[in-house]
């Protein structure tokens, strides 16, 4: 699979590059937890430009470990004061089982994957709700920061505030 393609459009991009020596905190004070469907802008979504927001993608857009450290760091040393944790409609990880899931995965992959863990998410506002709370109550995260919790609409383009 050949990169080519990317590659030159990353020269193009840079051929006015404007970020440079930016010192990498977040310009308007914001964090952002969502999913990694391609379907979410998370900058554009809430008329931000880059370098304006610090942002972490997993699957479903859950508040795991590595968020809770990305949000910490964001917190006390590059100038974030709003968290947004934003799942979305029509999550593969809202709307499978595990077991659908690794099924068309080993299907795709011609093997056994009973082993992979996924991180399923059964109910979307309980885990949005259990997500803004990991953050909220977390030691390291300061009373005077903002913490949202929010659904996007894929479809419309819309975000719904549930927590």
């Amino acid at each position: 699979m050949s990169f080519d393609d990317l590659l030159a459009a990353n020269r193009e991009f840079a051929t006015d590059f404007a970020y440079g020596g930016f010192d990498g905190v977040a310009r308007a004070g914001v964090a952002i937890v969502t999913c990694m469907d391609s379907r979410i802008d998370p900058l554009g979504m809430i008329g931000l430009q880059p370098g304006d927001a610090k942002i972490f993608r997993n699957p479903g857009g859950r508040v795991t470990p590595q968020a809770l450290e990305a949000l910490v760091l964001g917190v006390h040393l590059l100038n974030v004061d709003r968290v947004l944790v934003i799942p979305h409609t029509r999550c593969a990880m809202a709307s499978s089982t595990l077991d659908q899931v690794r099924e068309r995965i080993g299907a795709a992959a011609g093997q056994d994957v009973s082993w992979q863990p996924f991180s399923m998410v059964p109910d979307q506002l309980a885990a949005l709700e259990d997500d803004v709370h990991k953050v909220v109550s977390h030691p390291l995260v300061p009373d005077t920061v903002e913490v949202g919790g929010f659904l996007y609409d894929v479809d419309t383009g819309l975000l719904d505030r549930l927590a």
